[in-house]
């Protein structure tokens, strides 16, 4: 099903969805700027090692720790989450791709010796940075 191409209903949908930001969003945004002004050093929406097209909205490279911060709607918050009811088949496969490729890039990152750390935009971004900080630590003290 990760290959099924979706087709939205209407032209001012796909419009819409072209606009939604993928980056920069103001969750991320407030974690990097607590990360960095605790002077940690990131790379931000860097490729997955291996697999095209997909990005990790947080990296820390020689510690190999990624770091995403998930759209509630998007990803399938369990609390937050919604699904249209307007074209609602189309949306539901359209969600489920997602959270598949999240479980599949999870997965993969993990398998290759990465530390994956996944939050909801909802999450305080300062108990976001703190287990990011954390899990960084860790990941340097294991090296």
């Amino acid at each position: 099903m990760l290959g099924v191409p979706a087709i939205p209903s209407s032209p001012s949908v796909s419009a819409r969805m072209s606009r939604q930001g993928r980056r920069d969003t103001a969750p991320e945004l407030a974690v990097r700027r607590l990360l960095h002004a605790a002077g940690h050093r990131y790379r931000v929406n860097a490729p997955v090692p291996g697999i095209p097209r997909r990005t990790i909205d947080i990296v820390f490279g020689k510690a190999k720790v990624a770091v995403f911060l998930d759209g509630c709607f998007w990803h399938g918050c369990p609390e937050h989450a919604t699904r249209p009811k307007s074209n609602a088949e189309w949306w539901q496969q359209k969600l489920d791709r997602n959270m598949a490729r999240d479980r599949d890039t999870t997965t993969r990152l993990t398998d290759a010796g990465w530390t994956v750390l996944r939050f909801w935009e909802h999450e305080d971004p300062a108990v976001v940075a703190a287990r990011v900080a954390a899990a960084v630590a860790a990941a340097r003290d294991r090296r």
